[in-house]
């Protein structure tokens, strides 16, 4: 029977796209909802705000991320068309240097020797990609995928504070949208420390830490340009 392990790697490019654009959406345009509520706006004005930074938001992070994990895929096709040149015009060469790799590792020479040959002779070039370039299937670079896993995610998490926005007393807004913006960022950061394997408590203190700041800093704003106004 096969032995099947399910490793926190293989989750790692959807996981830090999806954890990123969750918690940018939710700090940002609950910064946003508070920092023009704090100015004494109405909740139209409010509501316009929090909605045009949801939309402005999540087309940001989707071409942000496109454009930053296309450049880390079109290394990693310049990487490969290199090394199949290589196999093509100096086999004996990229032998050797894969065995080199291995002899590295703690394997003798001879038995080097023979692992490269092996491998070699079924996917060289998948070889060479693993153990030479560091390339794996489960951490390759998947543009598309990142880029919508961060604009739906960010949509998602920019969504509660509009929501709150848009249903809360009026004199109540401003509260309710920290607390349940800081209620739900604990809840992220205590949800992606642990798909990631880290410590619970550290992953939900540090982003809620950084997205009151985030909001503190925007109701200050709102504060001085609507007593300015």
């Amino acid at each position: 029977m096969r032995h099947i392990e399910r490793h926190r790697t293989a989750h790692t490019g959807w996981l830090r796209a999806a954890v990123l654009g969750a918690n940018d959406g939710l700090i940002s345009t609950a910064s946003l909802v508070v920092g023009v509520a704090a100015s004494g706006t109405a909740r139209s004005a409010v509501l316009i705000a929090g909605v045009a930074g949801l939309v402005a938001g999540a087309m940001s992070m989707a071409a942000g991320e496109y454009v930053s994990v296309s450049s880390q895929a079109d290394t990693e096709r310049a990487d490969l068309e290199r090394e199949r040149h290589e196999l093509a015009t100096d086999v004996t060469g990229e032998h050797a240097e894969l065995a080199a790799i291995y002899v590295d590792r703690g394997l003798t020479p001879a038995l080097a020797a023979q692992v490269a040959d092996q491998l070699m002779a079924g996917d060289a070039l998948a070889a060479h990609a693993r153990d030479e370039l560091g390339i794996f299937d489960a951490t390759a670079a998947r543009p598309l995928q990142a880029a919508l896993a961060s604009a739906v995610s960010f949509a998602v998490g920019a969504m509660l504070p509009v929501v709150v926005a848009a249903l809360a007393p009026r004199e109540w807004l401003t509260t309710l949208v920290t607390v349940s913006a800081l209620v739900l960022l604990a809840g992220l950061g205590a949800l992606a420390a642990r798909v990631g394997g880290a410590v619970i408590w550290r992953g939900a203190l540090r982003v809620t830490f950084w997205g009151a700041l985030a909001m503190a800093a925007s109701a200050l704003v709102g504060r001085l340009f609507g007593a300015s106004v």
